[in-house]
């Protein structure tokens, strides 16, 4: 049987793929894997740069540039694999491979109204952010479309537990329009986990959602807007966490012979053993038999 040989861009398309597929994370460690099957250092390098720029722009990637945390994501994009940060005003490039800044420039940010409110939105969104996530970092952006200026907030939060063979990640987006008296925030929460050991399991939930916001003054807006961000994260997971608990139950049965009822009650073996006046003597025959007993208080 003839082995088929891949043409060089059907094995850049193929590397860049694959790469994109790297669950939050694990970017790092899928380029390690590919590198030791491609064995081209120059390719590899080309298409790690152009993934890690994406996967960057999908994961929103944290960074921290003196002092301050900056998100990575495609609304601080300029180009040329370029990112930019308001509150530095600077542009750089990120390289994934390495965690680190490169080609680090000056960035100009228009000083206006909306750059005020910017910064008050972002203010009372780290107030939510560090109350709720325990590593969380957040950012707000703007940005204007046909002379309409809007404002996007970023949040993002992240447990790699690479170790224990499990990652997590948390985030979403939230945009409104900068407009008088009334604005409809559009928002999107997105939740994944990968656990690996002794088995290959992927979890992705999202949500997109639609509400409105009424206009008073800056400080209101912000403050509206954030509770609003909490009420719906939280509504949000409540309703993973019941979701999960119900598959959990659901393969439970399915593993079970038979059904056995499912308490959910801490189960006081000392009391249980203190009752029924068990004394474990070293002898095998006893010892099964007081777990049987144990077995049958159980079911």
């Amino acid at each position: 049987m003839s082995r088929s040989v891949l043409s060089r861009k059907e094995k850049e398309k193929a590397i860049r793929r694959l790469l994109i597929q790297a669950p939050p994370g694990e970017f790092v460690n899928a380029f390690d894997d590919l590198c030791l099957l491609i064995r081209d250092e120059k390719l590899m390098h080309y298409q790690g740069e152009c993934a890690g720029h994406q996967h960057c722009q999908k994961y929103y990637v944290p960074l921290c540039i003196d002092g301050n945390p900056v998100l990575l994501s495609h609304h601080n994009v300029v180009g040329d694999f370029r990112f930019f940060d308001c509150h530095s005003k600077l542009s750089f490039k990120f390289d994934l491979l390495q965690n680190q800044l490169k080609d680090i420039k000056t960035h100009g940010i228009i000083r206006n109204e909306t750059e005020y409110l910017r910064n008050v939105v972002l203010c009372a969104l780290k107030l939510y952010v560090n109350d709720h996530y325990p590593t969380g970092n957040c950012n707000v952006l703007r940005k204007s479309v046909k002379k309409k200026e809007f404002l996007i907030a970023c949040i993002e939060d992240h447990c790699y537990e690479t170790g224990n063979f499990w990652n997590g990640l948390w985030k979403s987006k939230w945009i409104f329009q900068v407009h008088p008296f009334l604005t409809q925030v559009t928002g999107r929460i997105f939740v994944q986990a990968h656990y690996f050991k002794n088995v290959n399991l992927h979890i992705e939930i999202s949500k997109d959602l639609k509400e409105s916001l009424e206009i008073v003054n800056q400080a209101q807006l912000a403050l509206s807007f954030a509770r609003l961000v909490e009420e719906q994260e939280n509504k949000f997971q409540a309703s993973v966490l019941e979701e999960l608990q119900e598959l959990s139950n659901e393969a439970l049965r399915k593993i079970l012979r038979r059904d056995l009822p499912v308490t959910r009650t801490l189960i006081d073996w000392q009391r249980i053993l203190s009752d029924l006046n068990l004394v474990m003597y070293p002898k095998l025959g006893y010892v099964i038999y007081s777990r049987s007993v144990l077995c049958n208080w159980i079911i």
